[in-house]
């Protein structure tokens, strides 16, 4: 045995102690069965989503976090997978796991066929998979590329390139056609989109009164039974170490005509 697994079976039999969702092989419903699941987590943070999947599906999961305590959090996670801490990091049988979008579609794909996702043949599916991946590739990319450059200066006026209005607005505009970012029904694209149009909002990227289908979409998403038990565990005293909000957006309205 190496010293890194040495360090996981002593943190995952520490972790045992500590509480937490028990977790213990299950079937998945029409699926393969499920290994045993361990989030390493940060509150408020992306690993929010995979908690989340899981009281969506009902399956079992630990859950591995200091409570108010993002960097004793961080250390867990450092220990548990040193090369690349980062949230979430998932245990999943023998395996170690990152990358949120990756983690529920593996989940969702081997574990729960046909649900929380539409079929692959429908006229849904295209639109749920671009969403599953435009939610980090492109959208929170975008935000938090902006929220750096606008806290060193604030912006006089809309970006000639795409920007932070412009990915939340290619979002607002699928919504007045459709009613969940999977098409017809909520899919674990939603889950993959809270996060960074919560950021949008919450960190001042953009007006929010901008973007009322947003609003409305966001409204019923956290409306839901999962999600809140999702907070309850996840986020049980709110969202700790936010990032303060910009003190400015850019001002609304069409970006500048390209040089030709």
């Amino acid at each position: 045995m190496n010293n890194l697994t040495r360090r996981s079976a002593g943190l995952a039999a520490l972790a045992g102690l500590a509480g937490g969702t028990a977790t213990q092989a299950a079937p998945g419903k029409g699926g393969a069965s499920l290994p045993p699941i361990v989030i390493y987590h940060l509150e408020g943070r992306r690993s929010e989503r995979v908690v989340w999947l899981m009281e969506e599906l009902g399956f079992p999961y630990r859950l591995e976090f200091k409570r108010g305590d993002l960097q004793g959090s961080m250390d867990l996670i450092r220990e548990f997978s040193p090369i690349v801490p980062m949230a979430p990091t998932v245990k999943y049988g023998d395996q170690i796991l990152v990358e949120s979008g990756a983690i529920l579609e593996l989940i969702v794909n081997r574990h729960a066929p046909g649900r929380l996702q539409p079929g692959l043949s429908s006229r849904d599916y295209p639109h749920y998979l671009m969403w599953m991946h435009f939610a980090e590739g492109s959208l929170a990319s975008r935000l938090f590329s902006d929220y750096r450059a606008w806290m060193a200066r604030p912006p006089k006026e809309r970006s000639r390139m795409v920007d932070s209005e412009a990915v939340v607005e290619f979002a607002e505009a699928f919504l007045r056609e459709h009613p969940w970012f999977g098409g017809a029904a909520f899919s674990a694209a939603d889950i993959m989109m809270h996060f960074p149009l919560r950021v949008a909002t919450d960190l001042n990227l953009v007006d929010r009164a901008q973007f009322p289908k947003v609003a409305e979409w966001k409204a019923r998403v956290e409306a839901r039974p999962a999600y809140r038990r999702m907070l309850a565990k996840a986020r049980p005293d709110g969202m700790i170490g936010s990032l303060p909000p910009l003190p400015q957006h850019a001002p609304s309205g069409p970006r500048p005509a390209q040089p030709r």
